[in-house]
């Protein structure tokens, strides 16, 4: 794919989406942080569904560092793995109560330092609370990227790589949303919605999904 096809790709998306954002509902950074954290393996109206009743509760790494992992889990238990999502989250609470005086790093290396963590987590919450252009690659951006042509690699740290030096910058920071996005609504997994894709004649993806027959 060449740039230009490049640059309209993302032009259009962003006509259609002029500020796009998470779909994981928070107020302050902090929040974000742990929703992210939270939905690992996890879709993101789980996470919303069990932080509606947590946040109202308890929305500092102190309030909710002073409930601890068993007064966490009856929150969280809806959501995946919540055993170790529930140790991870009371752990970095504390060490951001302790070493960062209860704020949220605003460096990878301090982000990617807190349990339950990585690099993926630490983009989302540099891109979406602070402003970082940053990309953070999950499966659907990792499928999008590949399936269009936009910025095909063999794995997630490929695939990041490309799209930090092949998005156009004016697109950068809002980049990751659109991806998300059009991957969860309309390039999906499994039989992409081709016939109702505005960027499908820019993509390169052969096996194009035409519009069902009716009663199908």
């Amino acid at each position: 794919m060449n740039a230009e096809k490049r640059r309209e790709i993302f032009t259009r998306l962003r006509a259609a989406l002029p500020h796009p954002t998470t779909e994981l509902e928070y107020t302050s950074p902090f929040e974000l942080l742990i929703s992210v954290i939270l939905s690992a393996q996890a879709t993101d109206v789980s996470v919303n569904k069990a932080t509606r009743k947590l946040y109202p509760v308890a929305n500092t790494p102190a309030q909710i560092h002073a409930l601890g992992v068993d007064g966490l889990i009856p929150y969280i238990q809806t959501i995946g793995l919540y055993r170790t999502k529930a140790k991870n989250v009371i752990e970095t609470c504390r060490m951001l109560v302790e070493l960062h005086d209860g704020q949220v790093p605003r460096t990878r290396e301090q982000l990617e330092a807190l349990p339950g963590v990585g690099r993926k987590t630490a983009n989302v919450v540099l891109n979406t609370a602070f402003g970082v252009p940053t990309i953070a690659v999950d499966t659907h951006i990792f499928r999008v990227s590949n399936r269009t042509g936009i910025a095909p690699g063999k794995d997630v740290d490929a695939v990041e790589h490309k799209l930090m030096k092949l998005v156009p910058t004016e697109f950068l920071l809002d980049a990751h949303h659109w991806l998300i996005l059009h991957g969860r609504y309309t390039c999906i997994a499994r039989k992409p919605l081709c016939w109702n894709c505005s960027i499908a004649d820019l993509c390169d993806f052969k096996a194009k999904t035409p519009l069902p027959e009716k009663g199908v």
